[in-house]
């Protein structure tokens, strides 16, 4: 399972750090958007025939089916794969590793949200180089946006995603006669009317302590919480009236009874999901597969739709998780483990085990209007065509959302902030006046000019 945010143990520094020493063969690694001369088509066949063993950092489990099929494409290149942990702990060693100068991958997974933190510190190399922007026809377009930079950069080939829709109890639905709500306004008044048929169970859970949920539910709404306006310039939006209609529509919910606001992932939430707690799970394409684990013993009840929508007759989608294959910055084969992150994320058949054998929702056109894989039928799920449910949902992700260069932190006070006005029914509007606050004045401390 994809989670969106590991839990926010330390905060990001924004200072740059000192580079891995070696050749970085001419990747941009940050020169302000100019990309550098592109590669020869006769260095990057010397490249692929030369001996050389590339290091990967990634935390997806029997990865090593993919990299097989890259190996025996070149064998001249072996690939060493790295577990070095999933998301925060990975991204504090590769930190570590960056500003020592020694010991960083020549390939690493990165989730999109941190894209950004690792670009401002000069960490990634720019892919157009080797060839990366003639690919971006075959990514969703939504995830092409979320790996290129301000001035054109591309600093990752997509691997995964995280379109959000709504896996939905079919036998609750049927037993308090409740119609799949195609609005928010028709999912609070179905929320009231299952809690009060029976106290014990609830429409939803908006989960206090995952700012990844709601960080999808802003995407949907159409806000623009950051914005990159420059190297050392941001825009913080955390509190504007896109903001504070989610805000408050989910802070009233919860406060009047009607949604609860349990911790997610763990023990308690996962015996709730298997008694019928929760009539529905407001989550990402990785859900499904995770559902069917977690919550086994409710086999046949669940069903997929979209999200519901602010306006009625609309489709619109956020996202929550999903990750890329990027080259680090210092690697002294920056050719190989360019075509490396470019083969693991375009050869149809490494996409294909990917979604196939390892359950991550796919990035690429070809694999989501693939019927081999829009057309599966899991009984979980009663029959339903779940991943079409989500493919259509793709298509519908706003291509301009962003992440700010200290995701942290943000992560950090939304858990101190918005997260504890659900915890603690207060007021969630207060509250995100509370986090625009203490963002804006940690981006300042850090040399950043903030704008609204």
């Amino acid at each position: 399972m994809k989670r969106f945010i590991a839990a926010a143990a330390a905060l990001v520094t924004v200072l740059s750090f000192t580079a891995c020493s070696g050749d970085d063969g001419g990747g941009d690694g940050g020169n302000g958007g100019k990309a550098a001369q592109p590669a020869a088509q006769a260095d990057i066949d010397k490249a692929m025939q030369t001996p050389t063993e590339l290091t990967f950092w990634t935390w997806v489990p029997d990865i090593q089916k993919e990299v097989d099929l890259f190996t025996k494409k070149y064998p001249a290149i072996k690939v060493k794969v790295v577990n070095a942990g999933q998301g925060e702990p990975q991204y504090t060693k590769l930190r570590t590793a960056l500003k020592a100068g020694t010991g960083a991958p020549d390939v690493a997974q990165i989730e999109f949200q941190y894209i950004p933190t690792f670009s401002l510190t000069k960490s990634l190399i720019d892919l157009r180089t080797y060839g990366a922007d003639a690919l971006k026809d075959k990514f969703v377009d939504w995830t092409w946006s979320q790996v290129t930079g301000q001035n054109g950069e591309i600093w990752g080939y997509p691997q995964d995603t995280g379109p959000m829709g709504m896996l939905y109890r079919a036998d609750l639905f049927e037993k308090y006669d409740i119609e799949v709500p195609k609005t928010w306004d028709d999912f609070a008044a179905a929320a009231r009317k299952l809690h009060t048929a029976d106290p014990n169970v609830y429409l939803t859970n908006l989960a206090s302590n995952q700012n990844g949920a709601f960080m999808g539910l802003l995407w949907q709404a159409g806000a623009k919480p950051f914005a990159n306006t420059g190297p050392e310039s941001v825009t913080v939006n955390l509190n504007d009236d896109v903001a504070k209609k989610v805000g408050n529509y989910w802070g009233g919910l919860v406060k009047e009874g009607v949604v609860s606001a349990d911790p997610d992932f763990t023990d308690a939430w996962y015996q709730a999901l298997n008694k019928g707690k929760y009539a529905t799970w407001l989550t990402a394409a990785w859900g499904p597969v995770f559902l069917q684990s977690s919550a086994a013993s409710t086999k046949g009840k669940w069903r997929a739709a979209p999200l519901p929508q602010w306006d009625a007759g609309k489709q619109v989608s956020g996202n929550w998780g999903g990750s890329t294959s990027a080259v680090i910055t210092g690697t002294k084969n920056p050719i190989a483990a360019a075509k490396f992150a470019e083969f693991l994320n375009t050869d149809p058949e490494s996409t294909k085990k990917f979604a196939t054998e390892q359950f991550l929702f796919p990035a690429t056109k070809a694999l989501l209007a693939d019927p081999s894989f829009t057309g599966q039928k899991p009984e979980f799920y009663g029959g339903q065509t779940v991943n079409q449910v989500f493919s259509d949902v793709s298509d519908t992700v706003d291509t301009q959302f962003q992440w700010p260069p200290f995701l942290d932190q943000a992560v950090n006070d939304w858990d101190e902030t918005v997260g504890k006005s659900f915890a603690d029914k207060t007021d969630t509007g207060a509250a995100l006046d509370q986090w625009q606050t203490r963002v804006s004045d940690y981006a300042k401390n850090q040399g950043f000019k903030v704008g609204q």
